[in-house]
């Protein structure tokens, strides 16, 4: 007697409790029923939901790419990764290799290639793209238009989380959506520009007062939806929630106050805890501090949870969650917070110190794997600079930005659309080279 079918409801719970990608992968071939309800978009959102894609490996800011290596658990999903994503950029405008990486983020990345120097030595970005380099899609940002452009100093550029709910959401577009943030003084205030690729505009975001401590921030790191900033000395965080968009001012642990050089770093400790990690310049001692969140970190105390003893030469290399990454000598690392287990998650061949290293996150080309950047071509029209009570800041009159694939090939010289590459770099040469000038300081000179 045959055995009953299994309901749907039952297999999509059976489904979603699969822990690797790879078993619902093989799960999906072993018959047209699986195959169809795997593939279904919605189940497939409820499994991003609950299953991060896995660390593929770490992107410099030139786009060198260094993928895990075995026995790190994802090393076969980053080889595979590897060989199906341009990491070189050669869809991007030509020449490719003027772009340098910015952000990582959800499996986007944000760069920038083109400046403008100002005579106090500061300098503003002009070009920005988001791209999808396993998908070859990318959407070059419209520029800030110029009486804002003009009057801002000392950018940060970074991509935002996708919110909580952004599954609840249906359709392509709700998936390719995302958001640029752009932090920058203008006058006696600290001012956030937003773009949105949804509404295609640039909007004038919230505002801090400005502290002097705000010229030497360290590099953006995200744990809650909230991105935080060390300011000069070590005394204070400086705050931004997404979510609500406002800023606001946390104390850092006195350890972190001691020694101006530490490195500090802020992950996600679980059950709405803050985590932090401060490794004073020159010290093997990592010190390890929590605090309960609340009010996006602008108040509690930090109590100290555990010191870890490294050999010398670790150097922060950002947080992601529950992690925290590292680098010695080329080699990447991950610290998980929970078990406090050090992990060697790629090797360098060089063993050279890498270039402001970010941690690169998908799932590699399966069902799971789903465009972050739409493709396609799209005008974006004027608005009034008031609407709905917010401030919009449109582009310049004849400035477009448009969703481009790699098959448009012919728009090359036509006001405001930009020439796929197509793998070819007009003008450059086989290595890529780096403006030092703009990635040696922390984000006073790197955007």
């Amino acid at each position: 007697m045959d055995s009953p079918p299994i309901p749907g409801e039952l297999l999509v719970d059976i489904f979603l409790r699969l822990p690797n990608p790879a078993d619902l992968v093989r799960a999906s071939a072993s018959c047209v029923s699986f195959r169809r309800l795997a593939a279904d978009r919605s189940f497939l959102r409820q499994y991003r939901k609950l299953h991060a894609p896995p660390l593929l490996g770490f992107i410099e800011v030139n786009g060198e790419f260094h993928r895990a290596s075995p026995p790190y658990p994802s090393a076969s999903a980053a080889s595979v990764v590897a060989l199906a994503t341009d990491f070189s950029f050669s869809f991007l405008p030509a020449p490719a290799c003027d772009w340098l990486v910015l952000d990582i983020r959800d499996g986007r990345v944000l760069l920038y290639r083109s400046y403008i120097e100002t005579p106090g030595g500061a300098f503003r970005l002009k070009e920005i793209v988001v791209c999808d380099p396993l998908h070859r899609q990318y959407l070059l940002l419209p520029p800030i238009p110029d009486e804002v452009f003009t009057s801002l100093e000392k950018w940060v550029t970074f991509l935002v989380p996708q919110p909580d709910n952004a599954d609840k959401e249906e359709g392509t577009a709700e998936e390719t959506a995302f958001r640029v943030i752009c932090m920058a003084r203008r006058g006696d205030q600290l001012v956030a520009i937003v773009f949105s690729s949804t509404s295609g505009q640039w909007q004038a975001g919230p505002s801090h007062s400005w502290i002097d401590s705000f010229y030497f921030l360290t590099c953006s790191q995200c744990a809650y939806g909230c991105f935080y900033w060390v300011t000069e000395c070590r005394q204070e965080l400086l705050v931004l929630d997404t979510r609500r968009m406002e800023f606001s001012i946390a104390d850092a642990p006195l350890e972190a106050k001691c020694h101006g050089d530490a490195d500090i770093a802020i992950v996600e400790a679980g059950e709405g805890k803050l985590g932090m990690f401060v490794l004073p310049g020159g010290k093997r001692e990592l010190s390890y501090y929590i605090i309960r969140r609340n009010n996006a970190g602008s108040s509690g105390q930090w109590l100290l949870e555990k010191t870890i003893s490294l050999d010398y030469g670790y150097n922060f290399a950002g947080s992601m969650g529950g992690h925290l990454f590292l680098e010695h000598t080329g080699d990447c690392f991950s610290l998980d917070v929970k078990t406090f287990q050090l992990q060697k998650v790629s090797v360098s061949a060089s063993k050279h110190r890498l270039l402001w290293p970010r941690a690169y996150t998908n799932f590699p080309p399966s069902l799971l794997s789903s465009m972050t950047v739409a493709s396609g071509i799209r005008e974006v029209a004027e608005k009034p600079m008031l609407e709905q009570d917010v401030e919009v800041l449109p582009a310049e009159a004849h400035s477009q930005h448009h969703y481009q694939n790699t098959t448009d090939t012919s728009a090359r010289g036509q006001a405001g659309v930009s020439r796929i590459g197509g793998g070819a770099d007009y003008g450059c040469g086989a290595t890529q080279t780096v403006d030092h000038s703009l990635v040696s300081n922390s984000t006073t000179s790197h955007p």
